[in-house]
C-alpha cells in the first residue's frame, strides 16, 4: 500500500545527501599508519596528561600495541610539545565582557626501530575562542578546561590524520566539511599546521 507521508520521509532523505555531496562533506575515514609502526610503537610524549591518554587510546582504536617504554625493534613515536596557552585577546574600560583564546601547540615526529627518521618534526597548533565576563573568575577557569578537553580531542585526531597523510597511506581522508556558515555565538577554530 502506497503511504505518502513515507515516500516524502524518503525523499527527504535523498536530497540531504545529495545537498551534503554537492558541499564536498565526506565521511571521516580511519588514516592508515605507517608500517613502522601498524603493530607496537613507544608512544613518548613530554608532560603526559589527558592528551597521553587520548593519543594512546586512538593508537590503540587502530590496533596499535602502545608502549610506556622504549623497546629494542619498535619505532617512537616522539611528542616532545604539547603545551596549551590561553591570553586575554580584548578588554575593554566600560564593558566586562573579555574574549580570550585557548591554544593547544603540538610537535611530534615518528623514528623507526633502527634510528631512521620516518616523519620529520611536525607542528600542529588549534585554537578556540570565547567571551565572558571578566570578573567571573570561576566561569573563565570551567570554560578554559571545557575547551583544552575539546582542544585534545581535536588534536587526537590531527595527529592521527597527519601520520596517516604525510606517508600516503591515507588517500582522499580528510575532516567533514558543512556548507553553512558557523551560526552566531558559537566558539570559532583556528588551526595551524607545519613542519619543520
Amino acid at each position: 500500500m502506497f503511504r505518502p507521508a513515507r515516500f516524502l520521509q524518503f525523499v527527504a532523505c535523498v536530497a540531504c545527501i545529495a545537498v551534503l555531496a554537492g558541499c564536498g562533506f565526506h565521511l571521516r575515514r580511519s588514516a592508515a599508519l605507517p608500517a613502522v609502526m601498524q603493530q607496537q610503537v613507544y608512544l613518548q610524549i613530554s608532560g603526559g596528561g589527558e592528551f597521553t591518554r587520548s593519543l594512546a587510546g586512538a593508537l590503540r582504536a587502530a590496533k596499535v600495541d602502545v608502549l610506556d617504554s622504549s623497546t629494542t625493534g619498535v619505532a617512537t613515536l616522539s611528542v616532545p610539545v604539547a603545551a596549551f596557552g590561553s591570553r586575554l585577546l580584548t578588554s575593554g574600560a566600560v564593558q566586562r565582557v573579555g574574549e580570550y583564546v585557548v591554544t593547544f601547540n603540538v610537535q611530534f615526529t615518528l623514528i623507526d626501530a633502527n634510528g631512521n627518521t620516518v616523519i620529520p618534526m611536525q607542528t600542529l597548533s588549534l585554537s578556540h575562542e570565547f567571551a565572558l565576563d571578566q570578573t567571573q573568575f570561576s566561569a573563565i577557569s570551567s570554560e578554559t578546561e571545557a575547551i583544552q578537553r575539546s582542544l585534545v580531542r581535536e588534536m587526537t585526531d590531527a595527529v592521527m590524520r597527519r601520520i596517516g597523510r604525510i606517508r600516503g597511506f591515507s588517500e582522499g581522508a580528510g575532516e567533514g566539511r558543512a556548507c553553512a556558515g558557523v551560526p552566531a555565538g558559537q566558539r570559532r577554530t583556528a588551526a595551524t599546521a607545519g613542519s619543520r
